[in-house]
């Protein structure tokens, strides 16, 4: 895999070397794993069940996923260093659940997972597509990332009036320990988070009867109607709505990776994972940023750490997936939401500052924003895309040659 250059805007890396910096990795990495898995699996298990998984073949599938997507992820981020994120893809997972189960039941589901599969490695070596994402203008790409970040970012506020006694001990110590010492701001906003959580969250009740995980094969079968309603829509929705997204992140951040592998990896990651169940594994996008960004680390050239203590914590999480999806379940949601979106203030405002940058493209860029943070979605795809799609088709038409008033 050949690796470019991590771009960084011009201004020379901080060296971040100290101790409070390697924490920074560390928590950043953690905090990327635990919130993308807290927040969406319910929504995996829901679809792997809504294509005729059995609860142990949805369990296995769940812990397919997150061996994929620490293994490749692991290899991605220290093989090119740069802070590639690997996760599910959630908006995939929604549209199983939107489509039911096929005629042949889950084996084949798991056909089309193969297929799609396929797919995305035959897109990673497409070249012309590579061209088409790395061509995306800056401007649009940063807009995007922060109609990303925006609803996340608002978590901090919604806790503080959802639960307020929970929720404020959190703000508090971040913002003061953000004036003292900002590069411990978020990693005590995450301990003290964690201790408000132990405290507050009992072990469920035979949590740790059946700690180690339990992978079931399963023998994919081929269908037409599976094809069709599965496999395509769901190719279509992860690389819409994950995977350019991801690469936006990264974009706005300085990195330009090798597109075409990070496809085929990803491809090839999520076909090992079908066989036992697993749906597809792509690019993160809204966690991508908490290790692509500066509050992971001062210094660009090292933020890959980041990602790859990221992917070594979806190993963990996988090993006890039992265990830690029953904790977690039960933990306060809302919280866990509410330290990611302070984390993530830092590159919603890096996000914004970059795409207004250039009044030319100022109208575009807040088109691709609003749209983007709306939440709207057509045909399965998300609003990533279409605020994408949307800013793009602005920015043509205002760059059309003729008179303007």
């Amino acid at each position: 895999m050949t690796v470019e250059t991590v771009e960084t805007g011009g201004a020379p890396p901080r060296s971040g070397s100290s101790p409070r910096a390697g924490w920074q990795l560390l928590t950043a990495g953690v905090l990327t794993a635990v919130v993308g898995f807290a927040s969406s699996f319910p929504v995996v298990l829901q679809g792997l069940d809504a294509v005729g998984a059995s609860p142990a073949q949805a369990a296995s599938g769940l812990l397919a996923l997150c061996l994929a997507q620490g293994g490749i992820g692991l290899w991605l981020s220290l093989r090119t260093r740069m802070p590639i994120s690997i996760a599910w893809s959630t908006p995939g997972a929604a549209l199983l659940i939107a489509t039911g189960a096929p005629g042949g039941g889950f084996p084949d589901a798991v056909g089309a997972f193969l297929a799609s599969s396929v797919l995305m490695v035959a897109a990673g070596f497409w070249k012309p597509f590579g061209r088409a994402v790395a061509a995306i203008p800056p401007a649009l790409a940063s807009a995007m990332l922060a109609g990303v970040l925006l609803d996340l970012c608002l978590a901090p506020m919604r806790a503080v009036a959802a639960m307020p006694m929970l929720a404020l001990p959190i703000l508090v110590v971040w913002a003061v320990a953000l004036r003292f010492a900002r590069l411990y701001a978020v990693p005590v906003a995450v301990a003290v988070t964690a201790a408000i959580i132990l405290l507050a969250t009992p072990v469920p009740e035979g949590a740790l009867a059946q700690p180690w995980p339990q992978p079931v094969l399963v023998v994919p079968t081929f269908s037409v109607d599976a094809m069709v309603g599965i496999a395509l829509p769901l190719f279509i929705v992860t690389m819409a709505s994950q995977n350019v997204p991801g690469l936006a992140v990264l974009h706005a951040n300085g990195y330009r990776p090798p597109i075409g592998p990070l496809f085929v990896s990803t491809g090839m990651a999520s076909a090992a994972g079908a066989w036992f169940g697993g749906h597809a594994v792509n690019l993160a996008a809204i966690t991508a940023a908490l290790c692509a960004g500066p509050e992971a680390h001062p210094d660009p050239s090292r933020r890959y750490l980041a990602a790859a203590v990221s992917a070594a914590a979806y190993l963990v999480l996988a090993l006890f997936a039992g265990f830690a999806a029953a904790f977690i379940a039960a933990s306060p949601p809302l919280l866990i939401q509410a330290v990611a979106g302070l984390a993530l203030l830092g590159s919603l405002g890096g996000a914004l500052t970059s795409a207004l940058a250039r009044e030319e493209e100022r109208l575009p860029a807040i088109l691709t924003f609003v749209t983007t943070a709306s939440g709207l979605s057509f045909f399965g795809i998300g609003a990533a895309f279409w605020g994408l799609v949307a800013g793009a088709l602005l920015m043509v038409l205002l760059r059309l040659p003729g008179r303007r008033a």
